[in-house]
């Protein structure tokens, strides 16, 4: 319970401050017992209604979405863009439909093309927050659906301009046209010439915009950039006359002074920007590495790359230089300035001299010239100044636009809309209050937005919808626009002769003072009011609305600059100027009253010209933005200092507040802000689940009925088609289950095993204790009298045992002999009663009986008599001294007969054997007939087989590939080549050799996807070349041949120029066959290395918010770990089956590998998510699986492990333990295959899965980069300043190949 009793306090400096609540709340209690994290105890005074908001648990902290966290609030939103901002350095990240970017202050490592092209396909929950990721969603959404727009918005210095650049990079990459028109190149190119003639440095940021701009980039139907249109809204041109402290005008005008000396711009007499009124105001000339020479000579190359002339850009330059005299303008009789400009512009000098100091009040019955005051001819000579440069600020764009025209129609298109976001300063003036407008129009459209989405989210998932309260600024934007609002009596005040601001406020405070809730009047000013907007209160200054909406220049002025001999500037004042551009074109909005002319016709505009200009198109724009599919990206400035990475809340929270991120995350929270899929639920929670729930089939059930028993109210969730709905909070009382339950899971194990240890060390302490016990008494009991007892005792029983068993042992042997002696007697007796009566027989007669039995019936059995022969043998010899001679006489008999036997039974074997032959005879000439008969059989399926295989070939020609000889064709083409050799006919040779090449070019070409056809290919190309060298004079070769080989060399032809093109052509289908190969296996690698889970019950899932990964319950379609390894051996027997070279297969396996190790480990880099303990450990298993192929295919030659280091190592990373020095310097020691970078990168990615793992310590990574401080720096120097570094998969080149040939 203790980690869940957090809440947010406010706090004057943090805005917000975490505090754990240190005694039980009652209901009633007027004050909350709570401790500070730095161990300050607190009684915070509560209002039972409105207690503080908690505090998300740790394991939800640093997410990816604010969306997936439990408890939707402010400082919940605040907290997690600090950590991921200050300890992750991750500026990016989602709040549902929004990308919230900070601006680091720092260039980063991470817009490269390897990026981009690791974002390119992907979809947006896929991979960390990033700009590409919804320039993806974009591109994605254009081709599926419609039209499409991201909105980038923020406060000066937020990073809105390098927002809005980069997704225009984006497009720009990723959709390659076919043509050489170079049209990508164009549109980014509009970006740099924008931003020097409409950028400012300020004192909130060195690359400030100061206009809008709405970029449209169109799309043809194959969904590649084919030209572009820009639109601009409300340039703040009082910046050209007028710059506060520490900032600048325009850059371009910085980087014509810059570019004085050249020679191309002498004639335009400039100097250095300190001696020119309009660049010196600020105080501050430059910025601080920025080289303005060297951005004058970019933004040359970027007008010339747009197909403007020199020509043109002399003319522009011509006219900047005109500006930068009129401001140092004294009028004078001799003033060089005025000559200066008036001859830039081929204006008549005298005539601008007398009415830049004089006016002309025409009347209906005269005309007066009455000479101005010093301040009102500076007022006209700044105005002036500033019409002249909205109109070049204008010409340039027009004509970016119709370098960037196109012909045709367009198909689609993507806007980029890089608008100033809600502003608010110490003095607000008419620019703050258009801007501040126009976002309130963004803010209405953007809810409406959010709220459609909303609903479309709940019908799509068949859940009752609800209304929910959300914002709605309507009556801000009538107190403005509508009807006798603020904009129409401004207009009507201009049309007054002697209007002023004051009587224009005036009104103001009597239209609306104590009658609209919206409007206030300050309590210690006249000279302002306050209008309530939907992020905050804004007080305005009125002095210098009236004169900044009329936009006037004097009537005589304009005749002068229109009779000018400078066409561009002639054009400028024409009466019936082109349009700007094919947007402004097709506006045709009329004002709410009718336009009445003025009297004095000094007025040149139309009164009211300014608000009515930005209306119409602020309401083009708002058109257009509804008729598409809005992404919006919010930028974020952390600190008003400019320092990298440091995070100011209270900046940060009022900007969030202003640009809708709150208003967002209320409007989720109202709801069920949190969303699993069933799949996420099951997975993070099936720990939660019993063994009969878990027996079910259907997953969903199973969601639906822990659920159930979970969470007793059913209104805290609802069960979509794909997603369950979470209230907010009831995840992290879901956490604190599932953290209880495996808080109680180690408790019994903990018992188990400290029961076990204890056990263990009770037994030996035991045993120990006896053993002690046992010395001890034997210790006491030792004395010389029991020594004396004990040793007699001993020779007492010595003797007595001694006697004992002798007395024994005579008894034994007594027994022993007697039993010997009886059985003796007994046995003897028994032999005799059996040999006495045969002893008893006459010898002779025995010679006898032998003598007639060997001359009688041959046909008794010669063993049974010669058993009776051998057994009286035995008998004689058994009478020592009477029978000798007998017994020899017995024995030669014997063996007689034995010999006559044997011969008898051999022939009548021999007999029996030539019969068995000749049956064996006649069964061997039945096989024969049978073998024959089968044959023929075998022959007619072969037949078959071959009939079978023609009509495949017909359907398939790759058929013909995978049977036939590996290298058979490349064989067959070298015999032809000798044969052209042998007929020493070179015509035919050059014909054959070309045609053959020919060949297998065309063959590549029409095959070039198929990876079987491109592997014969190869390995003939390959084997044929080989021949060619072997045998027509290649020294490296032909020094190995055999003298047999020698004899087969080519006689009359050098092929050298011929091996060449062979060699190139095999290493041209080589690359294609390895870029088939990675085509085919690149989309299952992230899938399968990461995202499959092949630990089973090693679960690595987290909430991810409005992002999903996946919508659906079925997970089969996707690719696992075996999916890889198929199709890798799909890769290896189809290339053994061609007979590939060996060191080719190697090579190619190799690439591969590199592949799997360098997607993977990208991926690993831009996903967060993926940057836990477990899934270290699942990597780390699929890393095994690779090895275990290797080593079945006995490829372990082939180095391609060796790709796979870095994969491993950062999969070690995961897993170590990261909080000691020791921890430190094992890493260090340990991953050496990593950068610096790459390892700070793993480290500040770090994710813990549950709650028991800790976040890595921003002062662990420091100890880190400090023990890798010599490569760190080293990376510094070099300037690749880098987060982390890519592992680029490329082809291997050219001349590693022909290492290999």
């Amino acid at each position: 319970m203790a980690i869940y009793n957090r809440v947010w306090i406010p706090d004057s400096e943090e805005v917000w401050q975490s505090a754990e609540i240190t005694k039980d709340y009652k209901a009633g209690d007027r004050f909350l017992h709570v401790q500070l994290e730095d161990g300050t105890e607190l009684n915070y005074p509560v209002d039972p209604s409105a207690l503080p908001p908690l505090r998300n648990p740790d394991i939800l902290v640093g997410e990816n979405d604010l969306t997936a966290l439990s408890y939707l609030h402010e400082p919940a939103v605040l907290h997690n863009l600090k950590v991921r901002f200050v300890e992750s350095r991750l500026i990016y990240t989602y709040s549902g439909i929004i990308l919230v970017a900070i601006n680091p202050y720092k260039q980063l490592p991470i817009y490269g093309d390897a990026i981009i092209h690791a974002y390119s396909g992907q979809n947006m929950g896929d991979m960390d927050p990033h700009i590409f990721a919804v320039a993806e969603e974009a591109y994605k959404q254009m081709a599926r659906f419609s039209n499409q727009s991201i909105i980038v918005s923020g406060e000066s210095g937020a990073g809105k301009t390098v927002s809005a650049r980069y997704t225009m990079r984006y497009f720009a990459t990723v959709s390659k046209s076919s043509s050489n028109a170079h049209v990508e190149d164009k549109v980014l190119a509009s970006n740099p010439i924008t931003e020097a003639v409409g950028n400012a440095k300020t004192t909130r940021n060195d690359n400030s915009s100061r206009f809008g701009k709405y970029t449209e980039i169109s799309f043809d139907p194959s969904y590649r950039i084919i030209g572009a249109n820009m639109r601009t809204y409300l340039l703040e041109k009082s910046r050209v006359v007028f710059q506060s402290e520490n900032e600048r005008n325009y850059h371009i005008f910085y980087q014509l002074c810059a570019s004085a000396m050249q020679p191309e711009f002498r004639h335009l007499k400039l100097g250095s920007a300190e001696e020119f009124n309009y660049t010196r105001m600020g105080g501050s000339t430059t910025i601080e590495g920025v080289d303005d020479r060297a951005n004058m000579i970019e933004t040359q190359k970027t007008f010339a790359l747009l197909g403007l002339r020199e020509d043109f850009q002399m003319d522009v330059f011509k006219t900047l230089a005109a500006i930068l005299h009129l401001g140092n303008l004294e009028i004078t009789l001799e003033d060089s300035h005025l000559n200066m400009f008036c001859e830039l512009l081929e204006l008549n000098s005298d005539k601008m001299a007398q009415w830049l100091c004089h006016r002309k009040i025409i009347t209906t019955s005269e005309t007066v010239i009455k000479p101005m005051t010093k301040p009102q001819a500076l007022n006209a000579r700044d105005a002036l100044a500033k019409k002249i440069y909205s109109h070049l600020f204008d010409f340039i764009v027009e004509r970016i636009n119709q370098a960037l025209q196109f012909s045709g129609k367009q198909h689609t298109f993507i806007g980029v809309l890089d608008i100033y976001g809600f502003e608010t300063f110490d003095v607000n003036s008419f620019e703050q209050f258009c801007i501040n407008y126009a976002n309130e129009k963004l803010q209405q459209q953007f809810n409406l937005h959010v709220f459609k989405l909303e609903q479309e989210e709940y019908m799509k998932e068949d859940i009752p919808w609800t209304l929910i309260d959300f914002y709605d600024n309507q009556p801000v934007i009538d107190l403005i626009e509508a009807k006798m609002g603020i904009l129409e009596l401004l207009d009507e005040e201009c049309l007054l002769p002697q209007g002023t601001d004051e009587n224009w406020l005036q009104k103001l405070y009597n239209n609306f003072v104590n009658k609209n809730a919206l409007f206030e009047k300050p309590r210690m000013s006249n000279t302002s009011f306050i209008v309530q907007h939907f992020a905050d209160k804004v007080e305005y200054k009125c002095e210098g609305f009236l004169e900044k909406n009329r936009d006037t220049v004097y009537e005589v002025l304009m005749e002068i600059l229109k009779e000018s001999k400078f066409r561009l500037c002639a054009s400028f004042f024409q009466d019936n100027p082109a349009p700007i551009s094919p947007f402004s074109s097709t506006i045709s909005i009329k004002s709410a009253r009718p336009v009445l002319k003025s009297p004095n016709k000094q007025l040149r505009m139309t009164v009211g010209s300014k608000v009515l200009c930005f209306r119409s198109s602020l309401s083009l724009l708002m058109e257009t933005l509804n008729a598409t599919t809005p992404h919006y990206v919010r930028c974020i400035k952390p600190n008003d200092e400019k320092q990298p990475f440091e995070f100011d809340s209270k900046r940060v929270a009022q900007q969030l507040r202003a640009c809708g991120v709150l208003e967002t995350i209320r409007i989720s929270a109202q709801s069920y802000p949190s969303r699993w899929t069933y799949i996420e639920f099951f997975s993070r929670y099936s720990i939660l689940m019993t063994q009969q729930e878990l027996s079910f089939n259907d997953k969903k059930q199973i969601c639906k009925t822990v659920l159930q028993r979970l969470i007793q109210d059913p209104n805290q969730y609802q069960f979509g088609r794909t997603k369950i709905f979470f209230r907010a909070g009831q995840v992290a009382y879901l956490e604190k289950l599932r953290s209880d339950k495996l808080r109680h899971a180690c408790i019994v194990i903990q018992k188990g095993v400290r029961g076990w240890r204890q056990r263990r060390r009770f037994l030996r302490v035991k045993q120990a204790a006896v053993t002690i016990q046992q010395y001890f008494r034997g210790q006491q009991a030792i004395t010389a009298q029991a020594l004396k007892q004990t040793w007699a005792a001993i020779i007492i029983q010595k003797y007595c045992r001694g006697y004992l068993v002798r007395k024994l042992c005579q008894l034994i042997q007594v027994a022993a002999v007697t039993i010997q002696a009886y059985t003796r007697g007994f046995l003897a007796r028994k032999k005799y009663r059996k040999v006495q009566p045969i002893a008893k027989l006459d010898f002779s007669n025995w010679k006898q009986q032998l003598l007639s039995k060997k001359d009688g019936d041959k046909g008794s059995d010669p063993c049974y008599f010669t058993l009776h022969v051998l057994f009286f043998c035995l008998l004689l010899i058994s009478k020592k001294n009477k029978a000798h001679s007998i017994s020899s006489e017995c024995l030669i008999v014997s063996f007689r007969i034995l010999e006559k036997n044997f011969q008898s039974q051999k022939q009548d074997y021999e007999k029996e054997i030539e019969s068995l032959k000749g049956e064996i005879k006649v069964l061997r000439e039945e096989k024969t007939q049978l073998q024959q008969q089968i044959q023929q059989e075998i022959t007619i399926q072969d037949d078959l087989k071959i009939e079978v295989g023609q009509l495949t070939k017909q359907a398939q020609p790759r058929g013909v590939v995978v049977n036939m000889i590996p290298g058979l064709p490349a064989h067959i083409l070298f015999m032809c080549v000798r044969y052209a050799d042998y007929l020493n006919d070179a015509d035919m040779l050059k014909s054959f050799i070309n045609v053959t090449i020919d060949g297998i070019k065309q063959a590549v070409k029409e095959n070039s996807e198929d990876f079987e056809m491109l592997s014969f290919w190869l390995s003939n190309t390959y084997y044929f070349l080989n021949c060619l060298k072997q045998y027509s004079g290649e020294e490296e070769f032909m020094k190995y041949n055999t003298p047999r080989q020698n004899k087969n060399c080519l006689k009359h032809f050098d092929l050298s120029e011929y091996r060449q093109v062979l060699s190139d052509l095999a290493i041209r289908i080589y690359h294609q066959f390895v870029l088939v190969m990675e085509n085919n296996i690149q989309h299952m690698i992230v899938p399968g290395m990461l995202e499959y889970e092949s630990l089973q019950g090693i679960s690595g899932l987290k909430p991810t918010g409005f992002r999903k990964r996946s919508s659906s319950i079925d997970d089969t379609d996707t690719y696992t770990m075996t999916s890889i390894l198929q199709q890798l051996s799909y890769f290896y027997s189809t290339m053994c089956q061609n007979g590939l070279d060996s060191e080719l297969l190697k090579q190619a396996v190799k690439q591969l590998f590199f592949l799997i190790g360098a997607v993977t480990l990208n991926s690993l880099f831009l996903r967060k998510d993926m940057c836990s303990c477990r899934k270290g450990m699942q990597i780390r298993c699929n890393i095994s699986y690779l090895e275990e192929w290797l080593k079945d295919k006995n490829l372990q030659g082939s180095n391609a492990k060796e790709t796979l280091e870095p994969l491993s190592q950062a999969a070690w990373l995961l897993q170590v333990k990261k909080i000691t020095d020791d921890d430190a310097k094992e890493i260090c020691e340990h991953c050496t295959s990593l950068s610096t970078v790459q390892i700070v990168k793993i480290l500040n990615s770090y994710t813990p899965i549950d709650d028991f793992e800790k976040r890595v310590t921003p002062s662990f990574v420091r100890k880190v980069q400090v023990r890798a401080a010599p490569l760190l720096f080293h990376i510094e120097v070099t300037g690749i300043i880098s987060t982390y570094d890519f592992l680029l998969c490329f082809f291997y080149c050219s001349s590693f190949f022909f290492t290999i040939l």
